[in-house]
């Protein structure tokens, strides 16, 4: 399976979650921080699931860019 993961800066460090797998997130001092610890919680929190009998969670996030000129006015 393969999953998006979101990484945002928040004041003092960066949090890292995904929108397919609600609850699962981490924290890092650097994005990439942020990144490897979030890998680490998800692998915890897919084994509790399957030790619990319950589905795993089916990718379906997307992701897509919007281009904005810089110099763009109303």
């Amino acid at each position: 399976m393969r999953y998006i993961v979101v990484i945002e800066k928040a004041d003092n460090n960066y949090a890292a979650y995904s929108p397919d797998v609600p609850g699962c997130v981490a924290t890092g001092r650097t994005a990439a921080d942020a990144f490897a610890e979030y890998k680490k919680a998800l692998d915890i929190h897919l084994k509790g699931l399957r030790e619990d009998g319950l589905p795993l969670p089916e990718p379906s996030a997307q992701v897509e860019y919007v281009v904005v000129s810089q110099g763009a006015a109303g």
